[in-house]
């Protein structure tokens, strides 16, 4: 059963000891959105956390975060992280494109660094969000790890909108869906062929695949998993519903996500909800129906 914003207060200063009653907490307590999981993990909203005493944490560790994104051709995204993403701590932008010629020059701030690595290029954007894990495995071992603590792997079709800070970071960080999260879990929309190494009947939550993250340790585990399972899916010529969200949905039932973020930090305008006071990222609608036969 959901619980109130103000009832999660007393427990979130057990979990982590950062977050504090403020007073846009205690005028939404009413809303009744879920604020933890059923295994103890905080689902972070807006109201929940004091970003002072986050940031003071990350920077005094001296937390660092990459920051992944496959491009092609949108540069929106990155021009807009800089001025929200993770603000304060070091960050390092890693662009996998097939045309490294044409990423701009962007002007960074303090901290932070842009690296360019060139991948193949894949004809069908199935391929590419499949093919995408083993790049970023790949990546984490032979660089994001000797530089970062944390890695987020992001779309690149979106856009910051609002702080995107250290509250997001944990050990293992999956995203709530925001075209889920209110629906009954009958609509959920997990793999249900069984031949699919996806397949789930049911799960905790849905997770979008436009967004996780955590330790190094802990996504270079997803992605392996989820690109293990994907060539399985190919061997037996089997392709999951959703590609590799399908298979980042398994891995998250069986791994639970030690924190997950509420849909503020990916949301769909085109949405109306009043649980959601701000929109920290938002996302590009994809055509699904005509993408599904390219």
């Amino acid at each position: 059963m959901p619980i109130n914003r103000s009832m999660f207060f007393s427990h979130l200063g057990i979990l982590c000891g950062l977050a504090r009653p403020s007073s846009a907490a205690l005028w939404r307590k009413g809303l009744g959105v879920e604020t933890r999981t059923s295994w103890k993990a905080p689902i972070i909203w807006e109201g929940m956390f004091d970003p002072v005493l986050y940031d003071q944490k990350h920077i005094q560790n001296q937390s660092s975060v990459a920051l992944t994104v496959f491009a092609v051709g949108k540069y929106t995204f990155l021009t807009s992280a800089e001025r929200h993403f993770m603000l304060g701590l070091q960050v390092t932008y890693y662009v996998f494109t097939d045309q490294p010629d044409k990423v701009p020059h962007l002007e960074l701030g303090p901290q932070r660094s842009l690296k360019v690595i060139q991948v193949e290029k894949h004809s069908r954007w199935q391929d590419i969000s499949m093919m995408r894990m083993k790049t970023i495995s790949d990546t984490i071992e032979s660089e994001i790890r000797h530089h970062c603590n944390y890695v987020f792997c992001l779309d690149v079709d979106q856009e910051f909108k609002g702080r995107f800070g250290s509250e997001a970071l944990g050990d293992s960080v999956a995203l709530v869906h925001a075209y889920f999260y209110k629906l009954p879990k009958d609509m959920w929309s997990y793999d249900k062929n069984p031949k699919s190494k996806a397949y789930m009947e049911y799960g905790d939550y849905y997770y979008h695949a436009a967004l996780f993250g955590g330790l190094c340790e802990h996504v270079k585990n997803l992605a392996d998993y989820c690109f293990l399972g994907i060539m399985e899916d190919k061997l037996n010529d089997v392709e999951a519903l959703w590609h590799d969200e399908s298979h980042l949905n398994k891995y998250f039932w069986l791994h639970k996500p030690t924190r997950l973020l509420s849909p503020e930090y990916c949301w769909d305008q085109n949405n109306i909800d009043n649980d959601i006071h701000i929109a920290r990222l938002i996302w590009a609608e994809k055509h699904y129906d005509t993408l599904r036969d390219q």
